[in-house]
């Protein structure tokens, strides 16, 4: 989206992450994870040891993890469902909305309001079936001793379809190297296990949806639809939003 609006984006979740705004939404994730899994125990549950990793890597504090995965086994605690939308924004901009909500009616009606007035509109769920696909998506932080080559030949058999070194824009100014991998949908256990087994400490692993046809928009235009984006994930049951820009 530009290093202007990732810039900017990246300050705000820190600031975020200082003010717990961010925890909530990592709690609902570890919440679902481990109630999924059906373990409260990470070295038995994948999906819960990925969100612990996640929530660790914006600085959640233990206790709130620990509480985030006793809420899944509560029989009084409300029953989170993920849910995602699909959206048009301005510019010819695309946006798969996901949400993590225990009142999906009140999810639908804020996201929808939130569009229009930003210049967007929902959009009828399986629009954009073909206009991105979904990837397991793997980053960590630039080791030196780390050879990315042999490293790519290693992952092939796990479902490695690309990596790539990227720079991460810093409050300080400077840049952070990081390596982001990309690999198929159905691989992402797999992947993850082989990172872990190399002993790479991953600080974000995801299932994302990536673009099929990138566009390309003006810094301008560009932040106008990062306005858009960051409306959206100001909202409580709103986790990520994911756009077709390049």
């Amino acid at each position: 989206m530009g290093r202007a609006f990732e810039y900017r984006k990246a300050a705000k979740m820190k600031r975020w992450g200082q003010m717990s705004r961010i925890f909530p939404k990592l709690g609902k994730m570890i919440t679902m994870a481990a109630k999924e899994g059906g373990s409260p125990d990470p070295e038995m549950n994948a999906k819960l040891r990925t969100a612990i990793a996640n929530a660790k890597a914006q600085n959640m504090p233990k206790d709130n993890i620990e509480a985030a995965i006793k809420r899944a086994f509560n029989k009084d605690a409300a029953d989170i469902k993920e849910m995602h939308y699909e959206a048009k924004g301005p510019y010819g901009s695309l946006m798969i909305i996901e949400c993590a909500t225990d009142n999906p009616t009140r999810t639908v009606a804020n996201v929808k309001a939130i569009l229009v007035r930003n210049k967007g509109e929902l959009l009828t769920s399986g629009s954009l079936d073909f206009m991105f696909t979904r990837k397991s998506v793997f980053e960590f932080d630039r080791r030196e001793d780390l050879d990315l080559e042999e490293l790519e030949l290693e992952l092939i058999d796990y479902g490695l379809e690309e990596i790539e070194e990227d720079k991460i824009p810093q409050e300080n100014g400077e840049d952070k190297m990081i390596v982001r991998i990309y690999g198929e949908f159905t691989s992402f256990g797999e992947l993850s296990k082989a990172l872990e087994e190399r002993g790479i400490e991953v600080s974000k692993a995801q299932l994302q949806y990536v673009p099929n046809t990138p566009v390309e928009l003006s810094e301008e235009q560009m932040d106008e639809v990062g306005t858009l984006t960051e409306k959206l994930e100001e909202d409580d049951d709103v986790q990520v939003v994911y756009t077709n820009l390049a």
